[in-house]
């Protein structure tokens, strides 16, 4: 299933993670593990967040893909289903109307 990962992260933490070098090193090694469709970084809420778009192949997967961002940046995680357009078409042409 096709998923956005939202990873918000703790401002101190971030910026802790960006004194000693690590967070450049943690986003590179999540994108490598999640391989993303897409991945947007940007600010939201006042706090450095990423958005992620990947095919979650198992719920299980959850923990493994988290746990990175919740034990060093403090990060508010949400995983969201999401379609692309040929998703929408695919089920608008379901509804038998």
């Amino acid at each position: 299933m096709r998923v956005l990962l939202k990873a918000s992260m703790d401002t101190e933490k971030a910026n802790e993670a960006i004194r000693n070098g690590s967070l450049g090193k943690l986003i590179q090694e999540s994108v490598e593990q999640i391989k993303p469709e897409a991945a947007y970084f940007t600010a939201d809420h006042g706090k450095r967040t990423a958005f992620l778009v990947f095919d979650m192949q198992d719920s299980s997967q959850m923990p493994v893909l988290s746990e990175p961002f919740f034990l060093n940046l403090g990060a508010e995680i949400s995983y969201t289903p999401v379609m692309n357009l040929d998703d929408v078409q695919k089920g608008l042409s379901q509804l038998g109307h």
